[in-house]
This record gives C-alpha cells, sequence and structure tokens, in this order.
C-alpha cells in the first residue's frame, strides 16, 4: 500500500506558502506517496500541481457535496458534503501530516492530527501554538524547507 501524506493549508496563501506547497507536491510524487489534500484553491492547489506535475495521484476530500471549484490538479475528487468536517477525514488519512501556511481551517486540521497522537505533524510556516506561558506546544515538527519538511515525517528514513 502506498504511503500517504495529507497536506494542509489554507485557500488564500502566501507566495512563498505556494512555492512551498508546489514543491513539497513535486516531491512526495517523486517518492510514491499518494498525496491528499482540501481540494480547491491556495495551497491545495499548488501540492496538487506539483505532484500532479511529477506523476503522482492527489485525492482532493472536499467539502462541499460537489465537484463543483474542485482543482483540476486532483486525480481523485471526493465530495463529502460535510463541510468544515470534512479537516477531520483529511487529518486522519495520512501517515503523516504536513502543514503550509495558517489560517483557521488550516490550524483545525492541525489540532486534529495533534489530538488524533498517531502520526507525525510538520509544520512549515504558518502560525506557531503557543502554550499559557508562551512557549512552543510540544509535538509539532517545525521545519524550513520542503525538502525539511519529508524529512522530518520520518516516513523514508
Amino acid at each position: 500500500m502506498a504511503i500517504q501524506v495529507s497536506v494542509c493549508g489554507p485557500r488564500d496563501c502566501t507566495d512563498e506558502d505556494e512555492s512551498n506547497a508546489r514543491e513539497v507536491g513535486r516531491l512526495l510524487a517523486e517518492r510514491g506517496a499518494v498525496v491528499i489534500c482540501g481540494g480547491y484553491a491556495g495551497v491545495m492547489a499548488a501540492v496538487a500541481a506539483g505532484a500532479r506535475s511529477a506523476g503522482g495521484t492527489v485525492v482532493g476530500v472536499l467539502s462541499r457535496p460537489d465537484r463543483e471549484q474542485a482543482n483540476p490538479d486532483l486525480s481523485v475528487v471526493i465530495p463529502t458534503g460535510v463541510g468544515e468536517a470534512r479537516n477531520g477525514i483529511i487529518a486522519n488519512s495520512g501517515d503523516a501530516v504536513i502543514v503550509i501556511g495558517g489560517s483557521w481551517g488550516t490550524l483545525s486540521e492541525l489540532a486534529l492530527a495533534m489530538r488524533h497522537g498517531r502520526v507525525p505533524v510538520v509544520q512549515l510556516g504558518g502560525w506557531r501554538i503557543l502554550d499559557h506561558e508562551g512557549r512552543p506546544v510540544p509535538g509539532v515538527r517545525h521545519v524550513s524547507s520542503p525538502e525539511e519538511a519529508l524529512e522530518a515525517t520520518g516516513l523514508w528514513a
């Protein structure tokens, strides 16, 4: 069975997030991983485009009940009709979760992945979560490049 990596990130992202997502997608595809994402614009579109450019498979788990607005670089489209509850499906579907950039939806995916506690969670850019004393919350693996993101998953060690 292929390794599956969930990549989460905002629809409205920075140019740097978009570039990082495209490279993460390409690198994942080159390693034979199936990419799972939210299936729309921004980081989701960039990771899908990067993976497809390297011949990879990309699964989009959509919030809508139809394929409307789905990214054209998806290999498989799953219209759920469950709205933001689909974030739990995405977070739970990967052998690792890579978070690129930040938004409230992205933060919810990160939190769900951490709460499940069964797979590595890697963050490239985006929002940082601090505890009540201002210290980074343990468990999230912070990295500064797409290459480090894949390495931090430990899936290809």
